[in-house]
């Protein structure tokens, strides 16, 4: 009843149940690429839910989000490559080995807050980088690892349409997840540290633990999404997961709306096709304009334009506007039915 709370909600349910069955059986030419971005922003929701539970319901900010998407992809690759695991064994582990890194990288975190703790999280960002490139017995270095795509009901996971019937409901479920954490008494003492972690003590939380609770419950996220990467690029090396893609990952958050659930899918979205829609846009203006650019030094600016924006003008991000937007659409609903009624309520006195 609470998730099915009107027959217009379970309407739209069973609608977009449809629409995700059959859209990788359409038979348009550009399918395929627009399962590669559903597919990517799918992994982008995983890792962003994470680091949303981290530093938007927690408090506790983190700058080693793609080092631990690292540690979770190197882990998928070695047990794959070396031991052969089946990918079943594979994607918990990598998620498990990430929670345990993310437990040790968080125990700054029991001292530092703020500026202190993210400067904390960037060494260990810097440290992990070190380790993928240099240890060469364990991670190839900069040479990477490849990876066989394994295969799941007999069909190989690196195909988009296999690849998308296992990343989405993943991804489905991640935020479901974390929306059922924050209705927990953990969740609650992770909002509670945020808003205020010396009241939060004095009411009995113990602040330090659930610190670590949550680096571990945001580190075992972007394992998982560090492993499903692995699964579907076939090839890990250090380029993937430098600072670089830790600042998307904040702008993800800070884009869509720290703090909501919602924030981490509309973020991921956001972050991962505005560059697909720059790269359309600058490649339409190019000939007509005669101009020369370098796409990943304006995505970057890009990037940054967006995150000053949303935190001048609206700080909860995209969330925020769907919900305004939403509300919106309700008030004038309800208005209008209420003056419906009081339209049939003057007919049938007179």
């Amino acid at each position: 009843m609470a998730a099915f709370p009107g027959n217009k909600r379970l309407a739209l349910v069973v609608i977009c149940s449809f629409v995700f069955l059959l859209l990788p059986f359409s038979l348009a030419s550009y399918t395929k690429y627009i399962l590669f971005l559903i597919n990517m922003s799918a992994i982008g929701v995983i890792g962003a839910s994470g680091l949303n539970i981290l530093t938007g319901y927690t408090g506790l900010i983190s700058m080693g989000q793609a080092a631990f998407m690292g540690v979770g992809a190197y882990t998928v690759a070695i047990l794959s490559t070396r031991f052969g695991l089946p990918f079943w064994i594979n994607l918990p582990a990598a998620g498990i080995v990430t929670m345990i890194v993310g437990i040790i990288a968080g125990t700054p975190s029991l001292r530092l807050k703020g500026f202190y703790l993210a400067m904390a999280t960037l060494a260990a960002q810097f440290l992990l980088e070190y380790l993928f490139k240099n240890w060469e017995g364990l991670t190839l270095g900069v040479q990477g690892i490849f990876i066989t795509p394994p295969k799941i009901f007999g069909l190989h996971m690196n195909d988009d349409r296999v690849f998308y019937f296992i990343v989405v409901p993943l991804a489905i479920l991640g935020v479901l997840a974390s929306r059922n954490l924050f209705r927990t008494n953990v969740g609650r003492s992770f909002i509670a540290i945020r808003d205020r972690d010396i009241a939060a003590g004095l009411i009995g939380i113990n602040v330090l633990k659930y610190k670590l609770y949550s680096f571990a419950i945001s580190s075992f996220y972007a394992g998982v999404a560090g492993g499903l990467w692995s699964y579907y690029m076939t090839i890990i090396n250090p380029e993937a997961f430098q600072l670089t893609t830790s600042i998307d990952y904040i702008a993800m958050i800070i884009v869509g709306g720290m703090g909501t659930i919602l924030g981490a899918v509309f973020g991921a979205l956001f972050v991962v096709l505005l560059p697909e829609a720059i790269q359309r846009i600058m490649e339409i203006l190019q000939p007509i304009l005669n101009i020369d650019y370098t796409f990943v030094a304006f995505k970057q600016i890009i990037f940054g334009f967006f995150i000053v924006i949303f935190l001048i003008v609206e700080p909860r991000g995209l969330a925020q506007i769907f919900s305004r937007i939403s509300a919106a659409i309700k008030h004038r609903k309800d208005g209008k039915e209420v003056k419906e009624k009081e339209s049939l309520e003057s007919a049938f006195v007179e």
